[in-house]
């Protein structure tokens, strides 16, 4: 059975997804910090990691630049699961194709293996992730080739919608923003407190807020 959550801030969801997977313990993660890895030790990487601790799960620091495809793979085998974080999109898929493991975690997902993304987690899980061009810096993946995604699913996630933080991005660049458009991608606006349930041919967005009501 094919599981996915995809969120923008997973340490607001955490403890949400792991009751919907009837608890964390004894589940290994492995915590794939790649997009993250230009900026280590800013407050949130801290923050979403210890969510993920505080949730149950057993959490294994993971990346995966400079592995080779096999090494990945034979990674993933050892995990419950795939959880890649948030950061930079462009970077983290430079580093997908540079280690030609896009098929690897197709592969793992289809088999069964859990995915968990966040911000660029989620984004990367796609079918493109060119339509976030400008809220990233791609300069900082100069050997990037092309912008195809994970495409585990058919939709591109935004985060972080109506978060103070983004909202000029949003209203300057990313609403004006018609690319997804001509190639015909399902945009889902996805605020902090959200995340997306994929299990097999099924989907829903999830409110946490509205549980707590």
């Amino acid at each position: 059975m094919t599981k996915i959550f995809l969120t923008s801030s997973v340490h607001l969801v955490a403890r949400d997804i792991a009751k919907k997977l009837g608890g964390a313990k004894n589940k290994k993660l492995l915590y794939v910090y790649t997009a993250s890895e230009l900026k280590l030790g800013e407050p949130w990487q801290k923050t979403d990691r210890q969510s993920l601790v505080k949730a149950g799960f057993e959490v294994i620091d993971y990346t995966i630049t400079g592995k080779s495809a096999a090494t990945i793979k034979k990674d993933v085998k050892s995990i419950d699961i795939i959880y890649f974080c948030g950061g930079n999109t462009f970077y983290l898929l430079q580093q997908i194709q540079l280690t030609k493991s896009a098929s690897v975690f197709r592969n793992a997902v289809k088999a069964g293996k859990i995915y968990i993304g966040t911000s660029a987690g989620s984004i990367v899980a796609g079918p493109d992730i060119y339509p976030s061009y400008r809220l990233d810096n791609a300069k900082q993946a100069p050997k990037i080739k092309g912008y195809k995604g994970l495409s585990i699913v058919d939709f591109v996630i935004f985060p972080h919608w109506g978060s103070l933080h983004f909202k000029s991005r949003y209203l300057n660049h990313r609403l004006a923003f018609n690319y997804h458009t001509k190639n015909k991608f399902i945009l889902l606006l996805l605020n902090d407190y959200q995340y997306i349930q994929v299990e097999d041919d099924w989907s829903r967005m999830v409110d946490i807020r509205k549980k707590t009501k």
